[in-house]
């Protein structure tokens, strides 16, 4: 019987191309990117509170909310406290309501384990119920400052058109590529922060999954889905 084929590692992009995309990244991203509150703040519940809130959500239904649910739950412990039926009331009308619930899941673990903090290394997070691999990364990235990969939406459809170009964006074995893809570019940890920052708002307003802004892209000479219609 013949043995399976061993599909072979996809390359990633060679150090020179990782360096140029950085560059071209945060060079777009310091004319462009969005003043959000919470990029001003290094509080881990803070930047928890806005990822998961923008989780299926746009950015402009998220701020007002953002800031009355702090003002109402300034903490973890505020928030373990809470009553579900207030947080749920407190959450509307953003939707898809089991955000609240697991919110406080995370707020009472981190009281009850943790003395009311989130920790900074990956295991730990990703213990918490309702923290995944991407919000682990956010966290770490954006609270912590450190050199950690991410990859939503906006992330994935980047690096995907730049990067790749072929294939089916939602597998399992692309998601897989994607996330070494992500790792490999992050830049050292003094950067880290700006750079992620950049990725998701590039894909927001650069290369959104509809009318991508092709011709004006900083990326279009090296990106290998150059160039796309609608």
């Amino acid at each position: 019987m013949p043995r399976p084929r061993r599909t072979r590692p996809h390359p990633l992009p060679t150090p020179a191309e990782r360096q140029r995309f950085r560059r071209q990244l945060l060079a777009w991203y310091r004319t462009h990117g969005r003043d959000l509150p919470w990029r001003r703040t290094s509080d881990p519940y803070h930047i928890l509170v806005s990822e998961v809130m923008l989780q299926q959500t746009q950015v402009d239904r998220v701020l007002p909310k953002y800031h009355e649910w702090l003002d109402r739950y300034p903490s973890f412990q505020a928030l373990a406290d809470a009553a579900p039926d207030d947080i749920v009331r407190t959450w509307y009308p953003l939707g898809y309501n089991i955000r609240p619930h697991r919110l406080q899941s995370i707020a009472r673990q981190a009281v009850e384990a943790h003395g009311g903090q989130l920790p900074s290394d990956p295991e730990t997070l990703l213990s918490f119920k309702g923290i995944g691999a991407y919000t682990a990364g956010a966290i770490r990235s954006f609270a912590f400052r450190q050199r950690a990969a991410i990859l939503d939406t906006n992330v994935a459809r980047v690096l995907f058109r730049v990067f790749v170009g072929k294939g089916e964006l939602k597998s399992h074995q692309m998601t897989q590529r994607l996330w070494a893809l992500s790792e490999a570019l992050v830049p050292r940890q003094k950067d880290a922060f700006d750079f992620n920052q950049a990725l998701m708002d590039f894909g927001a307003m650069q290369c959104p999954a509809r009318k991508p802004r092709c011709l004006v892209c900083p990326m279009r000479k090296h990106c290998r889905s150059y160039p796309l219609e609608g």
